[in-house]
């Protein structure tokens, strides 16, 4: 009789095992798989640096010449005994906005290359004639070639960009009588409505903070057409050409001898180039 209720009592216990192994593989909680990063959430994401890494020139194109160069520096000023040349004036102006322009997004051809002159602080800029043409042309004495050589290089350019937002400006230092006093000049062609809008954008924060640095100096600075600028005449892109002052007068002087106001002349024009494009 004893046989018999061990081998009951035997099968019971297994019976019971197995069925507290399949309740307890039941209740196990399965292991959480990390969710891994979609298609879409990647998009979003790539979307969303993109739009944070936007500058605000992004997509533009600026063609940038300052005036002479190379064997022709231009009007020559006076200070003491020092000479002060338009061109180099005019190149550390022009490249300090050059500088500002990449900063904020845009492609910038410099149309006047100085390979060994960067942005300098000194007041008074040595003459030198190792100044280049885009890409790395030796630029010309005669006047028509040396234009004829910047408005080819800038045009080729522009139909190679076609489609994007692109604006040329050149930038000079005039040359008067000592005793003129003259202010920023703007010129672009009498048919360019879009120059026009440029050159106006660019002169209003002249005249704005001219008023908030210099309240006691009225500002005379003008935009006019001048379409027998040959680069004005002869470039594709809307141009904009601008003359910072007399380099003959001491008080005009004052203008671009201090590097501070060198700074200050590039960032004002850049203000209105961002005024232009907004």
């Amino acid at each position: 009789m004893q046989q018999p209720d061990q081998r009951r009592v035997r099968t019971s216990r297994a019976k019971q095992a197995q069925v507290r192994k399949r309740t307890a593989t039941k209740a196990r909680p399965k292991p959480i798989k990390k969710a891994g990063k979609t298609k879409s959430s990647q998009r979003t994401r790539s979307s969303t640096r993109k739009l944070v890494s936007r500058k605000p020139l992004s997509g533009t194109i600026f063609y940038l010449a300052s005036g002479h160069g190379g064997p022709d520096p231009g009007a020559i000023g006076r200070f003491g005994r020092f000479l002060l040349p338009e061109d180099e004036y005019a190149y550390d102006v022009t490249i300090r906005l050059s500088q500002i322009l990449k900063q904020q997004g845009a492609t910038v051809y410099m149309m006047v290359q100085d390979p060994n002159d960067g942005i300098r602080n000194d007041a008074v800029l040595k003459l030198d004639q190792d100044e280049v043409a885009y890409p790395n042309q030796r630029i010309p004495l005669n006047q028509t070639a040396r234009l004829r050589q910047t408005t080819t290089a800038v045009n080729r350019l522009y139909a190679r960009h076609k489609g994007a937002y692109q604006r040329f400006i050149t930038i000079h230092v005039d040359s008067r009588s000592r005793g003129q006093t003259i202010d920023v000049f703007f010129y672009h062609h009498e048919r360019s409505a879009v120059g026009k809008r440029l050159a106006e954008h660019i002169h209003r924060r002249f005249r704005t903070n001219y008023r908030r640095y210099q309240p006691g100096r009225p500002y005379l600075g003008s935009v006019s057409t001048r379409s027998s600028l040959y680069v004005v005449r002869n470039s594709h892109p809307p141009t904009v050409f601008i003359e910072l002052g007399n380099i003959q007068n001491r008080q005009d002087q004052r203008r671009f001898l201090p590097a501070s106001n060198r700074q200050a002349l590039a960032s004002w024009l850049a203000q209105g180039i961002l005024d232009d494009y907004r």
